[in-house]
């Protein structure tokens, strides 16, 4: 189905994508004519790219003027903040739901119908993308990432979220906003987890999504092993004293649903 087709009902549902991109001048190209492909409006947000990647930009927004947005920091600030400015300027754009992909063609975008379809059919949930991986995915990392889906499950005393770290997603803006507007989320790699949990905890419905996920189609990933273990871990901690605080209204919702 074509994203334009969506543009009815007096625009309650206007989506548009919003791609962080940080050295990826080798997939984010291919990345964004799959966008095209969906009729989507592109909002691309350079978080501080080296020379080379900042040409392919310069180039994308000057040959695509009329469908690509280009955004950029100064200096990396991380995925979350990159994600988090793109969201922004889409919400000022009047857009209802921001679908996020990553720029590195890892998420097969073929699923981008099916992502808004379901958001379409469900304006104010938060649709999550749980990746299936393949072969070619390291046991280390699927065991890292299980772990934090426990931690996860913890702190919200649900099953609901699927996956937490998936970065294909489609984002109701208006919650996300009113999240933005009471607390400052993690600026990198945490912030997948974190505004999961939090949309969770201000009662936002999460749809899963299974979609096939494969390794960066550039070779490259941007996770700092040190730097965003630490974050994610301290993350956690901190979502555990959030969950104590809010026991008994998670306790009632997971009652809810039975």
């Amino acid at each position: 189905m074509r994203a334009d087709a969506f543009y009815s009902e007096r625009q309650v549902f206007k989506p548009c994508a919003v791609i962080p991109v940080y050295n990826h001048e080798g997939a984010v190209a291919d990345v964004a004519g799959a966008i095209a492909a969906h009729n989507l409006p592109c909002l691309l947000v350079d978080d501080g790219s080296s020379a080379p990647c900042r040409q392919v930009l310069d180039r994308l927004a000057e040959s695509h003027s009329g469908e690509i947005i280009l955004l950029r920091h100064s200096a990396n600030l991380g995925k979350g903040a990159a994600v988090m400015t793109g969201m922004r300027r889409a919400a000022e754009l009047g857009f209802s739901h921001a679908l996020q992909i990553d720029a590195d063609g890892q998420h097969r975008s073929s699923d981008i119908p099916l992502f808004l379809e379901q958001a379409r059919a469900h304006p104010d949930a938060m649709i999550a993308g749980s990746a299936q991986y393949d072969g070619h995915a390291p046991g280390l990392r699927v065991m890292a990432r299980y772990l934090t889906h426990v931690w996860v499950w913890i702190n919200t005393l649900s099953l609901q979220i699927k996956d937490s770290m998936c970065g294909f997603r489609v984002y109701p803006l208006r919650a996300v906003m009113a999240l933005d507007q009471s607390r400052r989320l993690g600026a990198r790699m945490n912030f997948d987890i974190e505004v999961l949990v939090r949309l969770y905890w201000q009662g936002v419905e999460i749809i899963n999504v299974p979609t096939k996920v494969s390794y960066p189609s550039d070779g490259r990933s941007h996770f700092r092993a040190g730097l965003d273990n630490f974050l994610i871990s301290r993350l956690h901690a901190t979502l555990f004293f959030g969950m104590l605080r809010r026991l008994p209204g998670l306790l009632a919702r997971r009652w809810s649903f039975r």
